[in-house]
């Protein structure tokens, strides 16, 4: 088992974005959180990068180790958990290559930095070709590519997600989910939460299904496809 969540509680304020929550994911899976707006799927993501307090009766463990004693930075760079936010928050007046060199700044395995450098051109060859261009010039779709790859460089032992389909054209949508795949093929762990249900549950392997804070389904994701409650409320019908 790679990740551990126990009754994940996550509150802003008097809201209670996270009721209790719990879920695993196991080294090399590909596991995706679904649900609507606002039902606590990028809180969830936060507190696992420990980006947000959680609740006194939590307990997170990665890779057996306490995720609880690691502040956000340890996160990334002692247990190698990368986070892809919502909204990909570059730095729009550095160029593509400053974006992904940046990301390395707390790596202290030198000699494969530039074998990172690589694989990310080869995933994406389209960075590749604008790696000295700067990082807000990009379209939304190239923004994303750099968005993963600079969490691919930062941290290479589990990937999280938030909503990496979002704003993007149904053909860069799926260039960007085959992307994931070699990228989880090549060892790393994907968590991501995606409102796009069809594609998150054609993607992973086993999902969650969230609403208002609560965990109300689990399980492989061509169960919860075949669901009726998670056809009506999520695929159409």
């Amino acid at each position: 088992m790679l990740l551990k969540v126990e009754n994940l509680q996550v509150s802003y304020g008097a809201i209670k974005a996270v009721q209790g929550i719990s879920f695993e994911v196991d080294e090399g899976e590909i596991v995706c959180i679904i649900g609507a707006n606002g039902a606590g799927k990028t809180s969830t993501l936060r507190a696992i990068s420990r980006l947000v307090p959680v609740g006194p009766d939590t307990k997170m463990t990665f890779d057996g180790k306490n995720l609880l004693n690691y502040p956000a930075h340890k996160v990334v760079r002692q247990l190698g958990i990368g986070h892809v936010p919502e909204g990909r928050r570059l730095f729009g007046n550095l160029t593509v290559m400053e974006n992904l060199i940046l990301a390395t700044y707390g790596r202290k395995d030198k000699e494969n930095i530039q074998k990172d450098f690589e694989l990310v051109f080869d995933i994406f060859p389209r960075l590749a070709e604008r790696k000295n261009q700067k990082a807000g010039t990009l379209s939304g779709g190239e923004q994303q590519m750099l968005a993963v790859g600079r969490a691919l460089v930062s941290a290479r032992r589990m990937m999280l997600l938030d909503e990496p389909s979002m704003g993007l054209a149904p053909l860069l949508m799926q260039e960007m989910f085959e992307s994931l795949k070699k990228i989880n093929q090549e060892g790393t762990t994907i968590l991501l939460v995606e409102q796009n249900a069809n594609m998150a549950l054609q993607f992973a392997q086993r999902g969650y299904v969230l609403e208002s804070g609560k965990l109300v389904l689990e399980g492989p994701t061509s169960e919860l496809m075949a669901n009726p409650k998670v056809k009506e409320a999520y695929l159409g019908g």
